[in-house]
């Protein structure tokens, strides 16, 4: 069965149940906003479907030109598990957007380096590559957290903590750019991105991540 995400709506903190925790913005970014960012995007909107209205998910590129498709082989990787590109096309990254994420999530060290660059006070302990914070969250981060927007905020702010610990053991944590690869090389890379949203919606959805193949390998040091 064919299964498209529609874009979320955006939610007040009053209106959500309890009236506590804000949405959860997860901004990402690659180059082009064709091949990297909108695979990871589709994915993270996909494995976090039932927490739609308190995580919302979108992405840019640093260099993109407006309204591009996805690529045919994000197309064709998404149909494969039964899902379809979000949104309507590529757009270019912008300060704003870096200011009203909570969290940036970059194919590479030189997206991330960009949204720091555009908000440095609100990007520094926000932004990541897709492995680099895959890497770093733990789960007892957002130990005893029930709310999935106050979870990812809990994890985001271990992996910030993190970071400068074990950051330089984790080796290459950028995901390269598929553009003119050769169809083995672009599979891999999405499959790289895959694994990393895999691993992190595991330790968002409350009480799943302890089953969960991508967080047990994780967690024993087993994920690459």
């Amino acid at each position: 069965m064919n299964t498209d995400i529609a874009p979320h709506v955006l939610v007040s903190a009053s209106s959500l149940p309890g009236g506590c925790v804000p949405p959860f913005r997860v901004l990402v970014v690659c180059t082009g906003n064709i091949y990297r960012s909108p695979l990871a995007e589709c994915l993270l909107r996909h494995r976090l479907v039932e927490h739609r209205q308190v995580i919302h998910v979108s992405s840019a590129g640093t260099r993109a030109v407006a309204g591009v498709p996805a690529a045919a082989a994000v197309t064709s990787f998404l149909a494969g598990r039964g899902l379809r590109p979000c949104g309507v096309g590529s757009r270019r990254l912008t300060e704003e957007m870096v200011e009203n994420a909570d969290l940036v999530l970059g194919a590479a060290t030189e997206h991330r380096e960009a949204a720091v660059r555009l908000s440095p006070v609100r990007a520094l302990s926000r932004a990541f590559t897709f492995r680099e914070f895959a890497r770093l969250v733990r789960s007892e981060d957002a130990a005893g957290v029930a709310d999935p927007a106050a979870r990812f905020a809990a994890l985001v702010q271990g992996a910030a903590a993190r970071r400068g610990v074990v950051s330089t053991r984790m080796g290459d944590v950028d995901v390269k750019d598929p553009l003119g690869a050769p169809p083995p090389q672009v599979r891999e890379c999405l499959v790289q991105i895959e694994e990393a949203v895999e691993r992190i919606t595991a330790l968002v959805r409350t009480g799943r991540h302890a089953s969960s193949s991508a967080a047990s390998r994780a967690e024993s040091g087993t994920w690459r």
